[in-house]
């Protein structure tokens, strides 16, 4: 399952954020989010704390995105999705940096940098939430990891945020049937 290659790519970016931003839990453990690896996120860029504060004040409302859709409150989805494009000033702009071809951008070059991956993020969800596929956002339903993930999957059947957190549940049930 692809959206469009722009969609997609911040997507990824998106899931990254809200997993590596907003505390609860990961894999079977408490997850603070005290120790963030953004990794692409960065890049080469120099980014402060005060940076990464906003990032995942942004991260928590998109978090309540998913766990909407996740909770088939497409509606909810979609207006908590409006409110963050109008927030993050989301506007198409072509853009050339870095000796790269024009290419599409969803915030203007000088944006502050939180706010730089916010709005395409906000973007990206405008784009799956206004298609049929909306339903491949997610919240893992492991126990114990409340991750977000985009389904990706030709079947659209993915329920889990990572392969731990299914080898973890198949591994309970294999334990379970086992003590029977």
């Amino acid at each position: 399952m692809n959206f469009d290659s722009y969609a997609s790519d911040v997507m990824a970016a998106t899931v990254e954020a809200v997993n590596q931003l907003t505390p609860g839990h990961a894999r079977g453990r408490d997850y603070p989010a005290a120790r963030p690896d953004l990794g692409d996120l960065v890049g080469e860029a120099a980014v402060s704390s005060e940076d990464v504060d906003e990032l995942r004040a942004y991260a928590f409302k998109i978090r309540e995105i998913f766990v909407a859709v996740d909770d088939n409150r497409i509606d909810d989805a979609c207006e908590a999705t409006n409110t963050l494009l109008a927030e993050t000033q989301a506007a198409p702009t072509l853009s050339r940096h870095g000796g790269e071809p024009w290419h599409l951008h969803f915030h203007t070059p000088s944006e502050r940098w939180a706010r730089g991956w916010a709005a395409p993020m906000a973007t990206a969800l405008a784009i799956v939430l206004g298609n049929p596929m909306h339903d491949r956002l997610g919240v893992c339903t492991a126990t114990v990891c409340d991750r977000v993930f985009v389904d990706v999957s030709r079947n659209g059947t993915k329920r889990y945020c990572s392969t731990a957190c299914q080898n973890r549940v198949k591994a309970a049930a294999f334990r379970a049937r086992k003590q029977v």
